[in-house]
């Protein structure tokens, strides 16, 4: 395994949008909401093995009936890693593609989960994400 430390994390960009308040708020009605969660990963590579990481969230709440958008949440949460060196490149893009967004996401987690309650909506928890079974699915995908 690469061995890499983070030497800082931050928000680069969030949005959260709720274009249907206030009336959202005032409908009676018991509607399903749906909800889609992508997740999608960049890697920046630069001089002395220093890399940024950027998790890009979405989270987009519709009702059911008409598509109508309860709320949306975009983000880009992003570390800068120092990789040691290390002659295989996969270990280090493992390092890169499951480790770190796996110390990034609590983060983005708890964005989402205060955005939501601070809207007026219930608390949204994001449920933990596998990104080693992510990064495992894409290989099997590109193999094909």
């Amino acid at each position: 395994m690469a061995k890499f430390k983070i030497i800082s994390q931050f928000l680069k960009d969030f949005s959260f949008e709720s274009p249907n308040v206030p009336e959202l708020f005032f409908k009676r009605e018991n509607t399903q909401a749906k909800l889609e969660i992508n997740i999608d990963l960049q890697i920046k590579g630069a001089e002395n093995n220093l890399f940024m990481v950027d998790l890009i969230t979405k989270v987009h709440s519709k009702l059911d009936e008409g598509e109508k958008s309860i709320f949306l949440i975009e983000s880009t949460y992003s570390g800068l890693v120092q990789m040691d060196e290390s002659k295989d490149e996969e270990d280090k893009k493992r390092a890169l593609l499951i480790d770190v967004p796996t110390l990034l996401f609590p983060s983005v987690r708890a964005l989402v989960v205060r955005a939501t309650a601070e809207s007026g909506f219930p608390a949204f928890v994001m449920q933990p994400v596998d990104f080693k079974k992510l990064y495992e699915d894409k290989q099997k995908e590109a193999s094909k």
